[in-house]
């Protein structure tokens, strides 16, 4: 993940409509949408009232979301499951990026 940059609050704003709630302890806009609007956010570990938040990078955008929903609905996480299992390349680059992934969170707490 690049660098944090300062949270503008017209982003969280936009977080908080997608979520049609407030956001929580936002780190930094993770990715952007062709649009110009947050889909994937970094949350913090812990949120300020200590609650572990297991979801590092956390989809926020609808369209997004039900996107992903539909690929796991038609089988996708079973079909790389087995991917993960048959090619090893694949594996190791699993591998690589899930460290990738715990050195990022662990960066901004446990």
């Amino acid at each position: 993940m690049p660098p944090a940059e300062a949270l503008d609050p017209a982003d969280v704003a936009a977080v908080g409509a997608q979520l049609g709630r407030p956001a929580r302890d936002l780190i930094a806009v993770a990715s952007r949408c062709p649009c110009g609007l947050p889909d994937v956010v970094a949350t913090a570990p812990r949120l300020a009232d200590g609650t572990p938040f297991p979801t590092f990078f956390y989809v926020t955008c609808p369209r997004l979301n039900s996107a992903i929903s539909t690929l796991e609905s038609e089988g996708l996480m079973a079909q790389m499951q087995q991917r993960l299992a048959q090619e090893p390349d694949t594996a190791a680059a699993y591998r690589r990026a899930h460290e990738a992934y715990l050195q990022a969170r662990r960066a901004h707490g446990e």
